[in-house]
């Protein structure tokens, strides 16, 4: 026996379940079906509880190291883990139900918790369901899972992925973070602020390779201050235990060719992430897959016509926002195939993606590095200003950090934006309208900024 829908979406993250409610809002019956919780890795082991733990850390640093100053007198200050982790709980919780609540007012949607696998192109087996489920369109949105290295010692006790860091309930003394990317350099942040000893190893020259090579620098730089012991261009080899110990050693190839080993309680494995397809079957349907995720086009729609893929699976831009935005372009192009007339508004297939790393200092981008323009052979300008020129940065105490746009000399339109500094994931929305409309500096200059505040710094490196 068989359920018919209009529509089945494999994966309740942000990217699944937001497209299939907005299915279901435009007449389609869409089954939707997650394995786990829904809200994805986004909302339970990722975004959502990395920026609560980011709170603390913020709030700890604030009252550290910087209350005093503001005369304010906080006494002696302590740090409890296993409470931040509590709040981060109770957080995950509501934003869980919220979207149960939505799931339920939204006529049309057939939520099914079960691991899907497929039968055929048109075709969904469910765990415990006696019945398939078919549909003329198949939309796949199972996200990504931790990768690792294939090195001696990545199964040791105490090597673990973001996913276990999460629900750590005592800060380790020495953290060691294999991978300089934005979830190690955000789990590297928090937990130096929270008093653990942190040490970064990174292959790549630099950290963050996806960014600009010049921002990433900036805050490496500032990361050392910290204390975070930075290193990059190291190959990692392995992982042993220490004799007469619970600690681990992790061996290394620096620059120059030697051997190098850290010693920490913990190991974090963040060497970025993997599309998830174990137990899909896409075998079955003939959907050209590969460990880099499965091909799609502009459209998100496979080589297999009913079937299509958004986020973390198809690896083209693994970030929530841009899951969400690749379900209402593969909804759209359904809609239209259906005969059905929408007025779903939908992003540009090249409209710019924003991109942000919460460390202490932020740091976010739009648009092009200065490594892209060069290889592209355009010739550019850049425009840069410091938070430390900026009077709502200094009545923070925040007055480190760099804003840089990157425009074309000869039009000077907008070619990439990036931010270093407080609020720095905020501030960076300013600048994704005018990179997606093909704006110049004039947007910029021509518009009126309040004053004091922190978004003067655009003002200001434009000019």
């Amino acid at each position: 026996m068989s359920k018919a829908f209009d529509l089945i979406v494999i994966g309740a993250g942000p990217g699944g379940y937001e497209t299939a409610l907005a299915a279901a809002k435009a007449g389609l019956a869409t089954a939707l079906v997650e394995r786990r919780a829904a809200g994805g890795t986004c909302l339970n082991e990722g975004c959502i509880p990395t920026k609560c733990l980011c709170r603390s850390a913020e709030l700890l640093h604030d009252v550290k190291a910087e209350a005093a100053a503001l005369g304010v007198a906080t006494g002696e200050v302590s740090f409890d883990l296993a409470r931040a982790v509590q709040r981060t709980d109770g957080v995950l919780d509501q934003l869980r139900g919220g979207i149960q609540q939505l799931f339920k007012r939204t006529a049309g949607l057939t939520y099914i918790e079960g691991s899907a696998s497929f039968v055929d192109a048109h075709t969904v087996a469910v765990e415990g369901e006696e019945e398939t489920l078919t549909a003329p369109a198949i939309i796949i949105a199972t996200g990504s899972v931790s990768r690792s290295l294939p090195i001696p010692g990545k199964d040791l006790p105490g090597v673990v992925t973001s996913t276990e860091m999460l629900r750590l309930t005592a800060v380790p003394a020495r953290l060691c973070v294999v991978g300089g990317g934005v979830i190690g350099l955000e789990f590297a942040s928090i937990f130096n602020t929270f008093g653990s000893e942190v040490t970064v190893l990174e292959y790549a020259p630099e950290f963050l390779p996806a960014f600009d090579a010049d921002m990433a620098r900036r805050l490496r730089t500032s990361l050392k201050k910290q204390g975070i012991a930075c290193v990059t261009k190291a190959k990692v080899s392995g992982i042993s235990t220490v004799d007469g110990s619970n600690a681990l050693s992790v061996s290394y190839e620096d620059k120059a060719g030697a051997t190098v080993t850290v010693e920490a309680d913990l190991v974090l494995m963040a060497v970025g992430r993997a599309p998830q397809l174990a137990g899909l079957n896409v075998e079955a349907t003939g959907v050209e897959a590969s460990p880099r995720g499965i091909a799609v086009d502009d459209n998100m729609q496979t080589n297999v016509p009913s079937i299509y893929a958004i986020g973390d699976v198809n690896g083209r831009c693994m970030l929530a926002h841009a899951a969400t935005a690749q379900g209402k372009l593969a909804l759209k192009h359904i809609l239209e195939k259906a005969g059905k007339t929408t007025e779903l508004v939908v992003p540009k297939v090249d409209a710019p993606v924003p991109g942000a790393v919460f460390t202490h200092p932020e740091l976010a981008y739009v648009g092009m590095t200065e490594e892209q323009c060069k290889a592209a052979s355009i010739d550019y300008a850049v425009g840069k200003a410091m938070f430390a020129a900026n009077g709502k940065a200094n009545a923070m105490g925040q007055g480190e950090g760099i804003a840089k746009l990157l425009y074309d000399k000869q039009t000077r339109r907008i070619l990439g934006a990036h931010v270093l500094g407080p609020h720095a994931a905020d501030l960076i929305h300013e600048l994704v309208p005018l990179l997606t409309q093909g704006a110049s500096l004039e947007a910029i200059e021509t518009t009126i900024h309040a004053h004091p505040t922190l978004s003067e710094i655009w003002m200001a490196a434009a000019e």
